[in-house]
């Protein structure tokens, strides 16, 4: 998949940068990469997919 156009974010919450980047500009797919290599593997998942593990994800534990 052609990623030129993909806009990488990192949370804002991630205070010293090493985290994960999300694009989520891209058609039908939601990129994943490791901000401490950026020309590294990138994961791809449904966007359906992503919104639910962001869902869980932000969940408070007990």
């Amino acid at each position: 998949m052609d990623l030129t156009g993909a806009r990488w974010r990192t949370s804002t919450r991630s205070g010293n940068g090493e985290c994960v980047e999300v694009a989520d500009n891209l058609p039908g797919v939601v990129g994943v990469r490791d901000s401490k290599d950026p020309t590294g593997p990138v994961l791809m998942f449904a966007p359906a997919a992503w919104r639910a593990f962001v869902a869980v994800a932000g969940r408070p534990t007990a």
